[in-house]
Parts: C-alpha cells; structure tokens; sequence
C-alpha cells in the first residue's frame, strides 16, 4: 500500500474506532468464539500485515492448500452427500441403505452398535440391552454381506466408523467384496481406523496403545499394498470437540495424531509417500461459522507444511489434508429439536465453504433416538438444497482473502504449533495420554462452556433462553430388543454349521500372528472366511495383548 494510502487509512480506522468505542448502540459483553476466543469487531488489512499471498494463501489446488485442495472446488465434483445410519440388524439397516441411496445419497456411512464397537457378540453379557440399539449389530461375515445386499462395493463408496475392532470389521468389508467379485484395487471408502483419539475422548478401547497402535499401521500398510484406493485412516477430530474441546484444540490435538501416525509408518519401514496419500481426516463444524471455517482452511495448511517441509513427503497427493466432516452432534438440543434443523443447516454451510470432500449432516431427533426415515431425509435435503440452490458450490474458498478469516486461520495455525510443542515436551502423544495431557485440557474446556451456558453467557436457543414451557413431543425411532434376540439365534446357527477344525486352525493362525508381530490383516481375512466371530477374534487378540484400564485423571 502506498504511504499517502496507508496515512489516509489509519486516519480512517482512528476515526472509526472512535466511534465505535463512544457509540451508544455497542454491546457491552465480550465477543467470542464457542471455543472462548474473542472477536474483533472488526477486520481490516492491518490484521494480515505482512502475509505472503502465495506462500500462506495461495490458490486452490495448489500448496500450502489453504483455499482448497482442488483447483476446481466444487465446480468440478461436489462433495460426498453421506448419512451416518445404523440400527438393528444388518438386514434392517441395509433397507435404509437402500431407501437413503433411492433419495440421492451419494456415499454411505456405517454406525455400529456398541457390543460390535466394543469387541462382544451378541450372546455375551456386556452385550445385554445393546444389541443394535445405537447402531447396527455385525458379528460375522454373514451379517457383513446381509449389510451391503444390493449394494455394489465396487460403485458406492462406504464409510465405516470402526476403530479398536477396524481390523475385523475391515477383513468383514474385504471378505464381502470378494464373494461379490469386487477386486480390491477398485473397493473406495474410508476406515475410522483412529484409536488415539479413543484414549483421548471417546473412550472405546479394548487393548494398550502400543499393539492398538501396531493393529492401526497393519491395515495401513495391507492397504498400501492391496486396496490402494482406500483410506485407511480417519483421523478424527470428530470426538474430540464432542468430548468438550475448543476448535483449537479440536484441530491441534487431531493433527498432532496424524503426525504420530506418520511416525509410526515410517517406523515400520514405509515410505511416507507410500501411505500419506491415503489418510484422512473427519472434523466437527460446530456453531460458530467463521471459527470453523478458518479451522478447516488452518488445517490444510498445518498438513501440508508438515508433511514436505518436516516429513520430506515428495507426492503432492501426502501433503493434501483430504477430509469428511459432520455437524455437531454435541449442539442439538432436546428441548425445540426442530431448531436442530436450523443449526444443522448452518453447521453444514460452514462446512462447504471450509472446503469439505464429505459431509453428513445430523438428524434433527438424533438427541432423542436413531433418526427417524423422516429425520434422516430432511438431514439429506438440507445438504441437496445447500449443494442446487444457494449457489455457494459456484464459487471456490468466497472467504479467502477476508480480513477477518484469514487473521482467524493464522491464529489457529499458530495455536495449533503452540500445542505440538507441549506434546513434543511430554514426549510425544502416547506419553501425553499416558500423564492425562489431552484428557485435562479437553475437561477444562468443556467445565468452562458448561458453567458459561449455566451462566446464560452462552446462549443456547430453547435451552436457556427462548424457551418453551409446553413440550411438544415429535415422533422418534424406538429399536426393541427383537434384534439381540435375532441375532443371538443367528449366532448360534452360524456355529452350528462351520467346519470346526477350520475355525479352529483359523484362530490359532491369528493368535500366531500376534505372537511373531507380523501383519493380522491376511489371518484375519482367513479367520472371518471360517466363520470366526468378532467376540471370538477379539477374545484371542484380548489374551495376547491384554486390556487397557486408564488412569483417573484430576
């Protein structure tokens, strides 16, 4: 800028903040972020003083990414429409695969019950009460093909949120392509795969971190070699901002995961341009909009730089920070759940202009129950209206070069490397979740957010203000237990029928494999073909690796 340009600006944003600082009319609390940040009131080009434009912006499709990781945007392909959708028996969830692919789903994304999360068939105790309650029960290779019935593996892209049991469910997956004469080479989809993140927020762990960790890089590395289209890895930030984080922390702590899973890979002796390609991301678009979006534009960037400058990955494929995101599960309310529309809606519109590749959108009963048919098709419609009639999809990364969200996406970059240098000091992420780190700082969080809408600092609409004292109940899904008792049934014809002496011989294979270290992904593939069950992988891999109990954490 010129100096009489810049004098006559400065002279104009005095004059400015003047005003504003003597205006009547000016609220007086803070502004901030959901997360806590403060707002500005006001962008202008002093806050991106002295950003290079092509070395921290750039253009889509090309590094650092920032604005997006292809050139076109969603001018060239839009994004993945998916519903997370997943209850009872795989036969009844594969009747809402087909009715959601029938009204224009274009990818589908599998929720799996608790026992089928957590390692347990149907008949064991710890399974009682939760058979296909919060998601769909999948025991066997039998349940795995009833699930994708009618559906072409090799067509529609399949999305699986799996992780201390991803590698049976995978060899599951593997198994059906097969039986339908799907090559591997074509198989397209993406497995959560992320059980850091489970210690950190979630809580859905079976074995300790390191042979958790080592199960993790065998699907990697088995994808690498024979399902190359794959991801095998999701990284999620998803459970962490539902645990209670910032967006910060949210997009600190994920990455740093990536990064530790990288480390992994190339411990192993992989090449990192062998394998980066194909890992994922899975982020969470809350509330507010423009935290999110400079979250998502952050992202890239961090990935990128790390990945060349610090990992030395030549492909420009490793340094793409390719991602799916949902809206917030953690923001509906029960109290007005139609309002859980509006802000689904909104969540998803922070999404698409962040620079999504997928995208689920939440139900708006879905704090009640499982979605209801009719729950579920509105959660699609808000995504097929955002994708044909805004016009937002036209355009690709409108938010690049604002003031505000550009000075938004450096400060969370520069937050973020603030983080990774207090992993590194803890020795990493395992160590960190061995001390509590990320438990603590997720906990702090969510207290403050709590006691803040406690407060009614916060507001939360219908919550607590705009309330209404005349609850107008909405129609929601209820799963009986009929599935647990079909499934147990079917269990136990499953066992009746196997040749015993190759189910045997399959299982002693894996509990060999675990013992000399080598990659499970073949024994297992092996095992599920003989009609071995989840609970029944599990139980070998459980005497062999033993189980993780975490310690409390104040």
């Amino acid at each position: 800028m010129p100096e009489d340009d810049r004098d006559r600006f400065e002279a104009a944003r005095r004059a400015w903040e003047e005003t504003y600082r003597s205006s009547q009319r000016r609220r007086e609390e803070e502004c901030t972020t959901t997360s806590g940040a403060p707002v500005p009131p006001l962008g202008t080009p002093a806050d991106v003083a002295g950003t290079d434009l092509t070395k921290d912006i750039g253009f889509p499709g090309q590094f650092p990414f920032t604005r997006g990781i292809h050139a076109t945007g969603y001018r060239g392909r839009l994004w993945t429409m998916r519903q997370f959708a997943g209850f009872g028996t795989a036969r009844d969830t594969n009747k809402r695969y087909l009715y959601l692919l029938e009204h224009g789903q274009t990818g589908l994304s599998v929720a799996f019950d608790m026992p089928t999360l957590m390692g347990y068939d149907p008949g064991h105790a710890r399974s009682e009460g939760e058979v296909g309650r919060c998601g769909v029960s999948v025991a066997c290779l039998e349940d795995m093909e009833t699930l994708f019935r009618e559906i072409p593996l090799g067509e529609v892209s399949v999305s699986m949120t799996i992780n201390c049991t991803a590698p049976i469910i995978f060899a599951f997956f593997l198994a059906v392509a097969e039986k339908q004469g799907v090559p591997f080479a074509k198989l397209r989809g993406t497995l959560q795969n992320d059980i850091l993140k489970e210690y950190i927020a979630q809580k859905e762990w079976i074995f300790p971190p390191r042979p958790s960790l080592k199960l993790v890089l065998d699907i990697v590395e088995y994808c690498t070699r024979s399902v190359p289209q794959w991801n095998s890895i999701s990284i999620s930030g998803y459970h962490i901002r539902e645990a209670g984080s910032t967006a910060l922390q949210e997009l600190a702590f994920t990455l740093a995961d990536g990064f530790a899973y990288v480390d992994e890979g190339l411990a192993r002796g992989m090449t990192v341009d062998d394998f980066a390609p194909r890992l994922s991301y899975f982020w969470n678009s809350h509330n507010d909009f423009f935290e999110e979006i400079a979250k998502f534009r952050a992202a890239r960037r961090i990935w990128a730089r790390h990945l060349r400058d610090r990992y030395a990955a030549k492909d420009p494929r490793s340094w793409m920070c390719r991602f799916h995101t949902q809206t917030a599960g953690c923001s509906l309310t029960a109290q007005q759940p139609e309002v859980n529309i509006v802000r689904t809606a909104y969540q998803a519109l922070a999404a698409v202009l962040g620079g999504t590749q997928s995208l689920h959108t939440n139900s708006m009963d879905e704090t009640l129950a499982l979605p209801t048919e009719k729950a579920v098709t509105i959660a699609l419609r808000t995504q097929q209206v955002l994708a044909h009639e805004t016009g937002v999809a036209n355009t690709v990364d409108p938010f690049g070069g604002s003031w505000f969200v550009e000075r938004f996406t450096d400060d969370m970059e520069r937050g973020a490397e603030d983080y990774f240098g207090k992993i590194a000091a803890l020795g990493g992420v395992v160590p960190a979740i061995e001390k509590g780190f990320f438990q603590r700082e997720i906990a702090a969080a969510a207290s403050r957010y709590q006691q803040e809408t406690d407060r009614g600092d916060r507001v939360i609409v219908g919550v607590n203000r705009y309330q209404q004292h005349e609850a107008r109940p909405i129609e929601i899904m209820k799963i009986d237990r009929t599935p647990e008792k079909e499934q147990r049934e079917h269990l136990a014809k499953i066992r009746r029928r196997r040749d015993a002496g190759r189910w045997k011989g399959s299982l002693e294979a894996v509990r060999d494999a675990a013992r000399r270290n080598v990659n499970l992904m073949p024994s297992l593939l092996d095992a599920v073909k003989a009609d071995a069950t989840l609970g029944e992988i599990v139980d070998v891999l459980r005497a062999e690796y033993g189980e993780y109990r975490e310690a409390p954490v104040f």
